[in-house]
């Protein structure tokens, strides 16, 4: 059974998904000038061998990015779905996980750089509800630069319930908050997490928070009201990742 396809636009975008054995790539769109990039990032290894390539001027390019003002760098590529890896498959049998859980989050670009950051900082994967998930976003996948093809993205039916069911096997859910009881670096971080991270314009949702073990923050400074939501996971990420390198 053939899987549904879309295009992604962008240099690291295309590079990466050229790169992953899991991923199919049907058509590459490329100037002769990005043509020479892609050789030079990768000149141990022919990405272009056994795919189709079409070269194109940059206006003949522009036609798959104006809707999203985006910059298409010279490369769009028509991609399959990867495979969806499950949930309850992934954590069985392992330990001292970090997983990141978008609760509505739905901006592509936000979406787009807190995948970027994750896969940057080690995150295991990230949870999101797949009514929400913009999966063949151009702009979520330019935002993410290549780290869509380095991260596990699991997609569920409904957040709550999933929240659940990981509480009930032994992960600890921490949600950010602004009003948080503590700030997230006094945390000792040991054992499995969930990090739950709330939407772009009102946070967390109340019913959703029922679900937490702890409300925790990010101090940041009294003048500001809140950071952006792929900032914040940046900075939780990196907090996260050097804890775990110290324990190391």
């Amino acid at each position: 059974m053939n899987k549904s396809s879309f295009f992604i636009v962008g240099q690291h975008a295309v590079i990466e998904a050229l790169k992953n054995p899991n991923r199919k790539v049907l058509r590459v769109f490329l100037t002769e000038e990005s043509k020479k990039n892609i050789h030079r990032k990768s000149p141990k290894k022919n990405l272009l061998e056994d795919v189709k390539v079409y070269y194109k001027t940059k206006k003949e390019l522009d036609k798959y990015t104006t809707k999203e003002n985006l910059l298409h760098q010279g490369c769009v590529a028509e991609v399959e779905h990867l495979d969806k890896p499950v949930l309850k498959e992934f954590i069985k049998g392992k330990s001292n996980l970090t997983l990141a859980c978008l609760d509505e989050v739905t901006d592509p670009r936000n979406i787009g750089s807190l995948i970027r950051s994750a896969a940057s900082f080690n995150i295991d994967g990230i949870i999101v509800k797949d009514r929400h998930f913009p999966d063949e976003s151009k702009l979520m996948y330019k935002a993410a630069s290549g780290s869509m093809e380095h991260i596990n993205i699991f997609e569920v039916s409904n957040i709550n319930s999933t929240l659940k069911n990981l509480r009930e096997k032994n992960f600890w859910v921490y949600g950010f908050d602004s009003e948080g009881e503590k700030s997230f670096t006094e945390v000792e971080w040991k054992g499995n997490n969930v990090l739950l991270f709330g939407s772009e314009g009102f946070g967390m949702r109340e019913h959703t928070s029922k679900y937490t073990d702890f409300l925790v923050r990010i101090d940041i400074s009294p003048k500001i009201e809140s950071l952006n939501i792929s900032n914040s996971a940046a900075i939780v990420f990196h907090h996260l990742s050097y804890i775990k390198k110290r324990v190391d």
